[in-house]
């Protein structure tokens, strides 16, 4: 179901007019839906129905505090990755006992926090993060309720720079020296290891990694109960895909029958982690035309959105639809739809077809709602996109534009050039 469609030729976000809010708020701005966010996180749990699942929403796919609110009174958890994330999350009313903390390279500051946040639990990922975490918890006079996060040397099949389960990559304990950090917890007085986590990447658009990977972990988690560990909780990650474009996915009810076959056995609480599942298709990002560049191989359309509000098109080579804000049947042209950032990778989208577009026109690039926002900047001193929330026919702005004077207070001369 799409919570974006044409009304009267006019493209909407649920009741709620782009066109209007284009007028009212200077673009580019984002606008999700609430109303597909909180059907996403209901397609998502009742695809776990029958089993003892929490679903733990991965922050860092959008963390503006009005979604992480919406997703806490749908009763979500939070996955975190670091100290801000963390502090967020319990800012928005996310319950202690519902948040994970995940991530490579936590500092003791963090690791301090969390442990004294009395959160879920902490996900280890090497020998050096346990032995740190111990230190940390002995000072606090405190145990540390964490799960090893192993890496199953999985292909996940998604872009290189979003897979995360292979030998090579940075994430997880090696496989091989799971038996080593075993017998090292067993040595460390303050840490007691609850659970066995795994993630392998994001963004897939099959089942076949998934069940590689769970098969692999759930047979070490069915071993490591039989040793006597009393592990209580396997924490499988998040990663299932969206559709940007003419993927075709398998549907979240078969992902879920996948997860219920293979992990029956286990008496544990299963935790899952979407972020982008969640959002992904949630949110729009609105953008005008500042003028249309004619040479004489192609047409570009300079629009006033940037690579420093929307990175994933430079940084992943994405490709998302772009729809005209006014629904047209007249003739259309191909563009490539540009941004005004002084870099070659400003790009949106290549040789598109649109309706003729004059200056002042306005583009809405879809399914922006993950890894938009969040990973922006302000390259160029350029001032970040405003945010707006809608629902039904309610709107509001959940994060305004800054102005420049605010960017430039966050900087402060040397003494000695002034």
């Amino acid at each position: 179901m799409s919570f974006f469609s044409y009304k009267d030729n006019i493209l909407h976000a649920e009741n709620v007019s782009l066109a209007t809010l284009a007028t009212t708020v200077k673009t580019p701005f984002y606008c999700y839906a609430a109303s597909a966010i909180k059907q996403a996180f209901q397609d998502y749990t009742n695809a776990f129905n029958g089993t003892n699942a929490l679903v733990c929403y991965a922050m860092k796919a959008n963390s503006n505090p009005s979604i992480i609110k919406l997703l806490a009174q749908q009763g979500a958890g939070a996955d975190v990755v670091s100290e801000g994330e963390l502090r967020l999350a319990l800012q928005c009313d996310i319950l202690p006992e519902k948040i994970v903390f995940a991530g490579v390279g936590k500092t003791k500051q963090e690791i301090a926090f969390a442990l004294t946040s009395n959160i879920l639990q902490l996900n280890v990922e090497s020998a050096e993060e346990l032995e740190s975490i111990n230190a940390v918890a002995a000072t606090l006079n405190l145990t540390a309720r964490v799960a090893l996060r192993v890496n199953p040397d999985v292909d996940a099949k998604t872009h290189a720079k979003i897979t995360t389960g292979l030998s090579e990559n940075k994430f997880g304990i090696a496989w091989d020296s799971i038996p080593d950090i075993l017998r090292l917890s067993k040595t460390l007085p303050h840490i007691a290891v609850e659970g066995i986590a795994v993630h392998i990447g994001s963004q897939l658009t099959s089942l076949t990694p998934f069940e590689q990977a769970f098969t692999k972990v759930v047979t070490l988690v069915k071993e490591l109960i039989a040793d006597g560990y009393p592990l209580k909780r396997l924490d499988l990650g998040g990663g299932f895909g969206i559709a940007y474009n003419e993927e075709i996915l398998p549907p979240l009810a078969e992902f879920g029958a996948m997860v219920k076959r293979v992990t029956q056995e286990l008496p544990l609480q299963l935790i899952f982690e979407p972020g982008r599942y969640l959002v992904g298709k949630a949110g729009v990002l609105v953008t005008s035309v500042i003028y249309v560049k004619q040479t004489k191989n192609k047409a570009f359309a300079v629009v006033d959105a940037g690579m420093n509000d929307f990175m994933r098109t430079a940084l992943y080579e994405a490709e998302h639809r772009l729809l005209p804000l006014h629904q047209s049947h007249h003739t259309t042209q191909q563009y490539d739809v540009v941004g005004p950032v002084c870099e070659s990778t400003d790009v949106f989208n290549r040789n598109i077809q649109l309706p003729t577009l004059t200056e002042g026109d306005v583009i809405v690039m879809l399914d922006t709602g993950a890894y938009g926002t969040v990973l922006g900047s302000a390259y160029n001193m350029r001032l970040p996109a405003a945010e707006i929330l809608v629902e039904g026919d309610k709107h509001a702005i959940i994060k305004r534009r800054p102005d420049y004077q605010e960017l430039q207070r966050l900087y402060q001369d040397a003494p000695w050039l002034t």
